[in-house]
């Protein structure tokens, strides 16, 4: 029996990513996309949030990425990921401490309130426009109505203004870095690549180090002039961490100094000696051991 044959064509497979000759070599490299739909923008302030669990930060993010008037109950988000409800709802109080949701009462009428959820995608910062619905907000009722002798939860509300723009870094370490592109124009770093850096070269200069020396460490047998470094600050923070040298060793202490020359006192024979009454060996044994005492 002939086998059966298909002219249909075969989708051609993504060619591997290559890694670039600059990448780090240690750690995650990433493979860029620039998104056109379906995308959400999170800030690092909750993305990398030092207190927040991994469970919250992933909740919140899902939070974020809904329209409002989406359902975030602890019953819903159970359903679409595959934690449970225990653990939601300690991430969902997470996210409540760190400001990111709040558990709003709000009066129905009659004696009843409901609780409704509000999103805040930066806590603290200014809402876009007073006029407009806060972005983020997930209007939507958590649970059955609560009686109204029930207290409400504290909550951080938006309102305080934006803090103005951080000086540039300063100090030698940040001089350092930021005169890294007059050696070679492909080390443009930003302001906050100078401040992140900056810790890893004041490193360097306490151990010694010239900042001369330092900047040749940098700098020296850098890929050739036609290849681009997508990633300068990556690229130095890994050359300054690989590349600290030791610390100088400390020096051995010195040996105690030899005795002076004086004279035997039974002899006059030079001895070293530090006592008051110095004796040569042949005097000491023929003193016994009065004169071996003695001196």
């Amino acid at each position: 029996m002939d086998a059966s044959q298909s002219n249909a064509t075969v989708p051609a497979s993504p060619a591997p990513f290559e890694i670039p000759a600059d990448a780090p070599r240690s750690g995650v490299i990433h493979v860029r996309h620039r998104h056109r739909d379906r995308f959400t923008v999170v800030g690092n302030h909750l993305a990398q949030h030092p207190a927040l669990s991994g469970l919250a930060i992933g909740v919140g993010v899902r939070i974020q990425s809904l329209p409002d008037g989406a359902d975030v109950s602890v019953k819903r988000l159970a359903l679409l990921l595959p934690e449970g409800e225990i653990s939601i709802r300690r991430a969902l109080n997470e996210l409540v401490a760190a400001g990111y949701l709040e558990r709003r009462r709000v009066a129905l009428g009659g004696g009843r309130y409901a609780t409704r959820l509000v999103w805040y995608d930066k806590p603290g910062a200014v809402p876009v426009s007073e006029a407009a619905p806060v972005p983020g907000v997930a209007a939507v009722s958590e649970g059955a109505a609560v009686s109204k002798g029930a207290p409400a939860p504290a909550a951080v509300r938006p309102g305080t203004p934006p803090s103005s723009p951080a000086a540039p870094p300063s100090g030698p370490a940040a001089a350092l870095l930021a005169r890294l592109r007059a050696a070679d124009s492909r080390l443009v770093l930003s302001c906050r690549d100078v401040e992140r850096l900056a810790p890893a070269v004041d490193g360097w200069l306490a151990l010694g180090i010239e900042g001369a020396q330092v900047t040749r460490t940098l700098t020296s047998a850098l890929p050739p002039a036609h290849v681009p470094i997508h990633h300068p600050a990556r690229f130095l923070a890994y050359r300054l961490a690989t590349q600290l040298p030791p610390p100088l060793p400390a020096e051995a202490p010195s040996p105690p100094p030899l005795a002076p020359l004086v004279s035997c006192d039974g002899c006059e024979r030079a001895v070293r000696s530090h006592g008051p009454d110095p004796l040569c060996a042949d005097c000491r044994a023929a003193r016994g051991p009065e004169g071996r005492a003695a001196a």
